[in-house]
């Protein structure tokens, strides 16, 4: 295990200074790296994916639970010392770790076997849409645990009728059951960040049962949610080419036009998206 004294010493000799551009806040920790891989119930079976594991503290815990661990990581100078680190602090698990040096939304395959896991302290300016670009590109991933900021979490986990219930929560929902797995302190992090973080777990199922394609359905969420105090005959009307067009739709669907998009399940919108009008 890394502790502070560690991190700060790895940091120092590979003349790293955490950025916020990349929401760098490294986990100086290891009781909460011990519970993040608790939390995310990583069986010795498991292929685990690990998005920006930095300096490398949860990646050696990932390893000593994991069957295997790939790591993808956009910054050179840690892509090019990780596995060095693993090698020296965990040899006879070296071999089970790989590591990609990527953008993790330019990621779309990966070395070794697929990944059955997904557990990363994810940068708080990039989590919702690397977490949904990971499960739309690996569906072999069946858990999922992501450290994010706490009110990422929030509306991750949400479900309609919250107040902060939207685009992220009905997406995540799409591939998988969500929900908030525990609170995690600024104290663990180095540079401590500004705000708490949470963090949050999903477990694969299958999407809802539609002719819609995803992309057809993430449509209507994201047309309904951009203008969301509207009620969904408004918010639709650009989507469906007008606002009586919407109202029909919406009806055909068995979907009060009167209602907003925080109050629809993604079964809901999904059933909208399969009434879209042929367009003109």
């Amino acid at each position: 295990m890394l502790g502070p004294a560690d991190i700060r010493e790895l940091a120092r000799v590979l003349g790293v200074r955490p950025t916020k551009q990349r929401g760098q806040n490294f986990v100086i920790d290891a009781n909460t790296v011990r519970r993040i891989v608790r939390a995310a119930e990583v069986r010795p079976d498991d292929v685990v994916l690990e998005v920006g594991p930095g300096l490398g503290s949860l990646t050696l815990a990932l390893l000593e639970a994991a069957d295997r661990v790939t790591a993808v990581e956009i910054d050179p100078v840690l892509a090019q010392h990780l596995p060095s680190t693993v090698a020296a602090r965990l040899p006879e698990r070296a071999d089970r770790f790989a590591l990609v040096h990527a953008d993790a939304m330019d990621v779309t395959e990966l070395p070794g076997p697929p990944p059955t896991a997904l557990v990363a302290n994810l940068p708080y300016n990039v989590a919702v849409p690397v977490l949904l670009h990971m499960l739309a590109a690996f569906p072999s991933i069946e858990r999922t645990l992501v450290m994010v900021q706490s009110e990422v979490a929030d509306r991750l986990a949400a479900g309609p009728g919250n107040k902060v219930y939207g685009v992220p929560s009905v997406k995540a929902n799409w591939y998988a059951e969500v929900k908030r797995s525990g609170a995690i302190g600024r104290n663990v992090f180095w540079p401590a960040p500004n705000v708490d973080s949470g963090l949050v777990s999903l477990v694969r199922r299958d999407p809802p049962a539609t002719t819609a394609t995803r992309e057809q359905v993430f449509a209507v969420v994201d047309a309904a949610f951009a203008q969301r105090r509207k009620t969904l005959r408004a918010a639709l009307a650009g989507w469906a080419g007008s606002a009586a067009a919407a109202e029909q739709a919406l009806a055909a669907a068995g979907v009060d036009h009167r209602l907003r998009g925080e109050a629809l399940t993604v079964e809901q919108f999904a059933a909208v998206a399969e009434h879209q009008p042929a367009a003109g």
